[in-house]
């Protein structure tokens, strides 16, 4: 009786998490002016309403066809937003705001996916018809939505300011008057055990590429104890780091050049200074805040200063770790994610001065290891050992094992809570800059 209670529990709130989920990401619909919702942001992606009607169908074609077996009863929107792009690579989209249904079409559909899937996931009935374990078909629903209202995040970025309505809850960040940032050091980790990965046989969500757990020995390194800063940043260009191809590999270099990219995505020449482009406003560089590059920017960058990007492995050991060798569900210990751990969770829409939150600081005393910015590896992105595509859904990472694409860990400012689990894996391409990504160096 309690295990079916229990049982009962779970999925109850998995269906409040998908309605959670669900007004996250409308309410960041809600940010782009009416005129604005047929922009195209970034080259390389979908226009705006794409992604409006690709969340109702992915949930529909996932949920509805796939784990349950049922007829699209809307076949023609249900392809037309079931994939999206991926960001680097292959000819730019050429589609026009007229190739696209119109926004109250498009509403009508995701309304209609809504409570159609709603009633579904309510019936008993429907109950007795799952192909896949109902909960992990549900936590990827979910999960994939608030991946989205990150990566939404990073194109309503790209919209100029005066097409997008910052919420009634947004403080301007001009209103803060800036603290003098913090003095880089690096904390010497010593060698150790690194687990990546969750155990197949441990009863909790993961995405397929984050199976089979194991581990690996580290040996000892030093890290930086803060994510390298714009501050820090702005030194390597002023002494010529993106022209000096020494820095780069032969792939970024052509890269920049053809490019024509010689310095970070979110900063903006002006006046002889530089301006940083937040979500909502623009202000002069805060020299504090963790810088946000391309992974070859960040490599580049690595080798300026004699160093280089952390491996999966070895950001794992810096973040996880302990000097007895136990190793720490977060950083900071066992303690579930709050706002005094890091910049995460939809807290803010920007960064903060790294070093702001002691209290998340790991074992090693790194600090900023968990938020405020996606952090590049040097890993690429692979399958683990034991590695199994899900049945349901077979291309999620094994598209991406292309020797193209890297691993990234932490989290940025805009990542939900749930994916603040140790053994998550994020991945982009080295020549792609819109991410919240930042880095910071090892010497070994």
């Amino acid at each position: 009786m309690n295990s079916r209670a229990t049982q009962l529990d779970n999925w109850d709130q998995l269906l409040v998490r998908l309605a959670g989920s669900r007004a996250v990401t409308d309410g960041l619909f809600r940010i782009v002016r009416g005129e604005a919702l047929y922009d195209r942001p970034i080259a390389e992606r979908h226009r705006i309403v794409f992604y409006i009607g690709h969340l109702e169908a992915f949930d529909w074609n996932l949920i509805a066809s796939q784990a349950l077996g049922f007829e699209p009863p809307h076949q023609k929107f249900d392809r037309l937003f079931a994939f999206g792009i991926d960001p680097v690579g292959g000819g730019l989209p050429t589609d026009q705001p007229s190739d696209w249904p119109r926004l109250a079409e498009v509403n009508a559909y995701d309304l209609r996916v809504r409570q159609e899937l709603d009633r579904i996931l309510g019936s008993q009935e429907s109950a007795r018809r799952w192909q896949y374990p109902r909960e992990i078909v549900l936590n990827v629903a979910i999960e994939h939505r608030l991946m989205h209202a990150e990566t939404l995040a990073y194109m309503l970025h790209q919209l100029p300011t005066e097409r997008k309505i910052a919420p009634s809850s947004y403080r301007p960040l001009t209103s803060s008057e800036p603290d003098p940032p913090v003095a880089p050091r690096m904390v010497d980790i010593p060698a150790g055990i690194a687990t990546l990965g969750i155990p197949r046989a441990r009863e909790s969500f993961g995405w397929d590429n984050e199976f089979e757990g194991h581990s690996v020995h580290v040996p000892a390194f030093a890290i930086d104890a803060y994510k390298v800063t714009n501050g820090e940043f702005l030194k390597f260009m002023r002494e010529g780091g993106y022209d000096e191809q020494s820095f780069w590999s032969e792939s970024d270099w052509d890269w920049i050049k053809e490019q024509n990219i010689c310095h970070p995505r979110f900063w903006r020449q002006h006046q002889g200074g530089w301006i940083y482009q937040a979500m909502f406003e623009e202000l002069p560089l805060p020299l504090g805040w963790p810088v946000y590059v391309s992974h070859a920017e960040a490599s580049a960058y690595a080798r300026y200063v004699g160093k280089s990007l952390p491996t999966e492995a070895q950001f794992h050991r810096a973040a996880y770790g302990t000097a007895e060798g136990e190793e720490r569900a977060y950083p900071w210990g066992g303690a579930p994610p709050d706002a005094r751990r890091g910049n995460f969770d939809f807290q803010r829409w920007d960064p903060i001065m790294v070093g702001s939150f002691p209290d998340g600081r790991s074992a090693f005393e790194v600090d900023d290891i968990l938020g405020n910015g996606w952090e590049w590896t040097s890993s690429l992105f692979r399958p683990f050992p034991g590695f199994e595509p899900f049945p349901f859904y077979r291309g999620y990472s094994t598209n991406f094992f292309d020797g193209k694409h890297f691993v990234m860990k932490g989290a940025s400012p805009r990542t939900a809570a749930c994916m603040l689990r140790r053994s998550f894996r994020n991945w982009f391409q080295a020549h792609y800059p819109f991410v919240y990504a930042s880095f910071r160096c090892v010497s070994n």
